[in-house]
């Protein structure tokens, strides 16, 4: 954890972590520890109007079995962001391990073209809440956001799938963090 602004380790730090030295320390073993934690990676469609994003995420989880809910956690600054609050709604889309490199395509804001039906080259369709379903994603879940919460950095939006799908096999490997050298988190 960085402190404001990016510069510094951040508390808590526990009993005896009270020098500069040992809490810079201290936050470099609680990022290694939380870089360890699976994570999934995914491609999150986001729509206000006429504007559509793709976004590689990595933290959704499902969070209630009655009534179905799921949540993402999005950095504040991102275009995504802006879209599910103004849209109210996402959709999470599952990427194959084999396709591990489209989640290096959808890190900055896309390119969207309309008259190809493209999002940084990559077709997509509609889902029932008019965010985009990457076609190339094994499935997906459209979601209407039920609930905000302010997480700091991020928002943590929980969405209520009104969409699901399977556009490939369902037994189909789908992508880890660790199946990438990418890190996010800590």
């Amino acid at each position: 954890m960085a402190a404001p602004g990016g510069t510094g380790p951040t508390g808590p730090f526990p009993e005896g972590v009270d020098t500069p030295e040992a809490q810079e320390e201290y936050d470099k073993l609680r990022r290694r520890v939380l870089w360890s934690l699976p994570y999934g990676l995914y491609v999150v469609g986001s729509r206000a109007g006429e504007r559509r994003n793709l976004m590689t995420l990595n933290w959704a989880s499902q969070v209630s079995f009655e009534p179905k809910l799921l949540g993402i956690s999005v950095e504040k600054t991102a275009v995504t962001h802006r879209l599910i609050s103004d849209g109210g709604s996402f959709v999470l889309n599952t990427v194959a391990r084999d396709d591990r490199a489209i989640v290096r395509k959808f890190t900055k804001p896309v390119e969207h073209d309309p008259a190809t039906g493209m999002l940084n080259g990559f077709p997509f369709h509609d889902g029932p809440t008019g965010a985009p379903i990457l076609d190339q994603a094994p499935a997906w879940l459209d979601c209407a956001v039920r609930q905000s919460v302010d997480c700091g950095g991020h928002t943590f939006f929980i969405g209520e799938p009104v969409g699901c799908g399977f556009q490939q096999a369902e037994d189909t490997p789908v992508l880890r963090m660790e199946d990438t050298r990418m890190s996010y988190g800590g």
